[in-house]
């Protein structure tokens, strides 16, 4: 049965030309935090299909850049100032590479999900898994003062996650868009003002 609740996101996606509902998920963080601004370096980990690529390439114009990575490839067609890439965020080659070729970044997103089980332990210890890869990529390449948001669902090691992430920005608050559904345990957390490696 479809859920009339997802369905208007849905809809509302594919008469808007985006490649996701997931876009109003960013689209309500950004128009509660100005999370984004004009001229940006963003980088997007956990892309594909692109949806977030497509709101965020708007916003930062083509004085900013965008660089898209995921493990499936993005095959939708993007303005020059977009950069996708198929690549694993865990393979030891990623951090340095990311570094030389793009960095550093003013925003760091991550919409990054596991492969749901149904088993809502593991699928949280998997989601953590990734926010804290994630946390980690963001810690390097971001420019002091820069932003992170990112997809977590809550389990046993969200507060310590938490925590890590309040040490290295000044400002942390944990958002829930209404473009999640009801019945998801995803959450963000948007952290703001990042302190720099040595903060």
């Amino acid at each position: 049965m479809s859920h009339p609740y997802q369905d208007h996101y849905f809809h509302r996606a594919k008469k808007e030309r985006y490649l996701a509902r997931a876009v109003y998920k960013l689209q309500e963080i950004q128009n509660k935090h100005r999370l984004l601004r004009q001229g940006d370096r963003v980088l997007d980990l956990g892309a594909a299909p692109g949806s977030w690529m497509q709101l965020t390439s708007r916003i930062v114009g083509p004085k900013g850049l965008v660089v898209g990575v995921d493990l499936q490839p993005i095959t939708h067609p993007f303005p020059e100032h977009v950069v996708t890439w198929q690549k694993d965020i865990f393979d030891e080659d990623f951090l340095g590479l990311l570094e030389t070729r793009y960095g550093p970044f003013d925003v760091v997103l991550s919409d990054m999900a596991p492969k749901t089980s149904g088993v809502k332990s593991a699928d949280a210890a998997r989601s953590e898994l990734l926010f804290e890869r994630a946390l980690e990529v963001a810690r390097h390449v971001l420019r002091p003062g820069g932003h992170f948001l990112a997809k977590i669902f809550q389990g046993d090691a969200f507060h310590t996650l938490l925590a890590t992430v309040k040490h290295s920005f000044r400002r942390v608050k944990v958002v829930k868009p209404d473009a999640s559904r009801k019945q998801s345990r995803e959450i963000y957390v948007l952290a703001m003002d990042f302190k720099g490696t040595n903060g």
